[in-house]
């Protein structure tokens, strides 16, 4: 297991979860993927398919995400993506109204400078957002 691992998990048991080898393993794959995947992608992970069955993720995934552990993305009526949130990891998305293609945004986000105003002025602490564009990606636009 690795560090990172180690230190969600510990940020789990903080939030009341229960440490169990499906805990794990989906903190595990979330680590390891390059970007956010869908519920069918992890149920059906190699890491995963023969420890849990699809229910026993998405409970998982629908707790973690209670406890801001895991960020959920996507439109409400397509398929859901869920990527951890990591302490001193941002990331911003691109999602496509049409295909519901997600892809990080490979640039600097210029909320940060405002979020750190909004805390000075507003006296909110722990303050963080998640920003999300919405678009038609280029193979939809065709």
């Amino acid at each position: 297991m690795s560090h990172s691992t180690v230190s969600i998990i510990a940020q789990c048991k903080a939030a009341g979860l229960r440490r169990t080898k499906a805990l794990e393993l989906l903190i595990d794959t979330l680590l390891a993927s390059p970007r956010p995947m869908t519920l069918a992608e992890l149920s059906e992970h190699d890491n995963l398919n023969t420890q849990c069955d699809r229910a026993t993720v998405f409970r998982l995934l629908q707790r973690l995400t209670d406890k801001g552990i895991v960020r959920r993305l996507g439109l409400h009526e397509r398929a859901a993506y869920f990527t951890l949130l990591l302490t001193g990891r941002h990331q911003d998305f691109l999602i496509c109204t049409d295909c519901g293609k997600i892809e990080a945004i490979n640039a600097q986000c210029p909320v940060h400078a405002l979020e750190k105003e909004i805390a000075q002025k507003s006296g909110f602490t722990g303050l963080y957002h998640e920003l999300e564009f919405f678009g038609t990606c280029p193979k939809c636009s065709v």
